[in-house]
């Protein structure tokens, strides 16, 4: 090949420029990957399996960060906590006796702390996909008590037993004062 005509080094320069070019498409897609992989945990592969396709999977949780990035969530006062706690509390007493009840006010509960936090609540798959966001570990077990609320009478006592459980992890990560959503913001900001 000889180097010195121009065609030749014109040809040359196209393939390095395309190689190049596909090179850095697949380092940018690796690294999307991976960010989105550590950032939503389970979710990640969940999200995967209900798509069927990994760009579209991956579109989808760009998509829920960027949702969740433009609400204004806020931090509960003192008051709020105090009194959320307490409305946790005779839930959770109020289990012994009538768990389903139990069960499916802790749901409400749990939608009424996310409205007050400034989520939107309207649409179930909606609060999901948004807690996912700041809570990947705990959606799964959200989805599951909303499952069981939702259900009724044929869920067993153990079932339900557990759904409280879920729902009380979500709760108190939900009240707490600090969130990811202010790591939202910084780190997507990057």
């Amino acid at each position: 090949m000889d180097m010195s005509n121009p065609t030749t080094l014109l040809i040359v320069a196209v393939i390095l420029l395309v190689v190049g070019g596909l090179l850095g498409v697949a380092i940018s897609r690796f690294q999307r990957t991976r960010r989105l992989r550590e950032r939503f945990g389970p979710e990640y592969d969940e999200t995967i399996n209900r798509v069927g396709d990994k760009r579209q999977a991956e579109d989808e949780l760009e998509g829920r960060l960027a949702h969740v990035r433009n609400l204004d969530i806020r931090e509960l006062t003192a008051e709020e906590v105090n009194r959320f706690a307490l409305e946790w509390q005779s839930i959770q007493a109020e289990f012994v006796d009538e768990p389903l009840s139990a069960v499916q006010k802790a749901n409400q509960l749990i939608k009424e702390v996310m409205r007050t936090r400034g989520y939107p609540v309207d649409d179930f798959e909606q609060r999901a996909a948004d807690i996912s966001v700041d809570y990947p570990d705990l959606v799964t077990n959200y989805r599951e008590l909303h499952a069981i609320a939702a259900k009724g009478k044929q869920i067993d006592t153990e079932e339900m037993r557990q759904a409280m459980v879920h729902g009380r992890n979500l709760f108190e990560n939900l009240i707490q004062s600090e969130t990811r959503t202010e790591d939202t913001h910084q780190k997507e900001a990057v």
